[in-house]
């Protein structure tokens, strides 16, 4: 890894929103799952919250393409589950959503802890979702069409997060945990020892201030005791 690769990765971190989100409600075209991720990792949010109520996660792997190797997913089985554990941690639940509580979404202060909530393809959000969200949000269109693909939505809505949290400075200073950037450090720099140490249950080593491994002879010895083959 470069010196300028290791800069990079720690400015990025050090500009991540921890009260800015993103939840999908059950939203699953392949393009699309990897699109809101993407955006998300563009406007500085750390996490997607994603809910996804089927057994298999590696299909949700799948249709996600790998975008999330910047941004951390959460899933949940439920509606209810995914909003509920947000609004117990202070955040405000937006939802994008044609209604007569809806405002327009640049009227809404994105400054404040803000999960952006976006419904699937084809029937948008869902009605306990309309229901349990703090404030429904809309997008003024002005032509014939009546809607926007769901991760232009969404581009739009961290866009004017982005410009509202720049004003006030919140992007001009770390505001992540040390135990979160400690974490996300090693993991973006190391995806590879980041896979390792998660199959074997190990804590990740350290690094040096290059970001490289602090005892790389040592990390080896240990992996092929484990069994493991560095590869």
């Amino acid at each position: 890894m470069t010196p300028e690769r290791f800069a990079r990765i720690k400015e990025t971190l050090n500009r991540r929103q921890p009260d800015l989100a993103v939840v999908t409600d059950e939203v699953h075209k392949a393009h699309n799952l990897s699109a809101i991720i993407r955006t998300c990792d563009a406007f500085a949010v750390p996490k997607v919250h994603a809910i996804w109520p089927y057994d298999d996660y590696r299909t949700f792997r799948g249709k996600a393409k790998g975008s999330q190797q910047w941004v951390d997913v959460e899933t949940f089985r439920t509606t209810e589950d995914a909003i509920g554990q947000l609004q117990g941690k202070g955040f405000k639940v937006c939802v994008a959503n044609f209604s007569e509580r809806a405002i327009d979404f640049r009227a809404y202060d994105f400054t404040q802890p803000t999960a952006i909530m976006m419904g699937n393809e084809l029937t948008g959000v869902t009605d306990i979702a309309a229901e349990m969200a703090d404030e429904h949000l809309t997008i003024p269109m002005l032509g014939m069409v009546q809607s926007f693909n769901v991760s232009v939505a969404a581009a739009l809505l961290l866009s004017e997060a982005e410009r509202q949290r720049s004003l006030k400075g919140m992007f001009d200073q770390r505001r992540i945990s040390d135990e979160d950037y400690e974490r996300m450090l090693f993991e973006w720099s190391h995806p590879f020892y980041t896979r390792l140490c998660k199959e074997l249950g190990w804590e990740y080593p350290e690094m040096d201030e290059e970001g490289e491994l602090a005892d790389p002879q040592g990390f080896g010895a240990r992996v092929n005791a484990s069994g493991k083959k560095l590869r």
